[in-house]
């Protein structure tokens, strides 16, 4: 029972990561360099910072766990990759 609720919760926190740090990249960051780097290095950058500040954040909480931190990481970082694609208009 909880186990489903903490993935539900680490799913909605994952996509709400993504469309949020997306949405951001794409708007904010278009014409900066950060638009003209590799997308992967980026992301993958963006989403380990999260995970790693998520961390502690969800040690806190009773339901969710490590996994939540990393989906969230996860989501952030491919929202960062996906965001930096749009601006570049590819």
């Amino acid at each position: 029972m909880f186990e489903l609720l903490a993935l539900g919760i680490g799913g909605a926190a994952g996509l709400f990561g993504h469309v949020k740090s997306k949405d951001f990249v794409r708007r904010k960051l278009k014409y900066t360099k950060v638009a003209e780097k590799s997308a992967s290095g980026v992301g993958l950058a963006a989403g380990a910072a999260t995970a790693i500040a998520a961390a502690p954040v969800v040690a806190l909480l009773p339901v969710v766990g490590a996994g939540t931190a990393i989906l969230v990481g996860l989501g952030v970082g491919t929202g960062v990759g996906v965001g930096i694609k749009q601006a570049r208009g590819a």
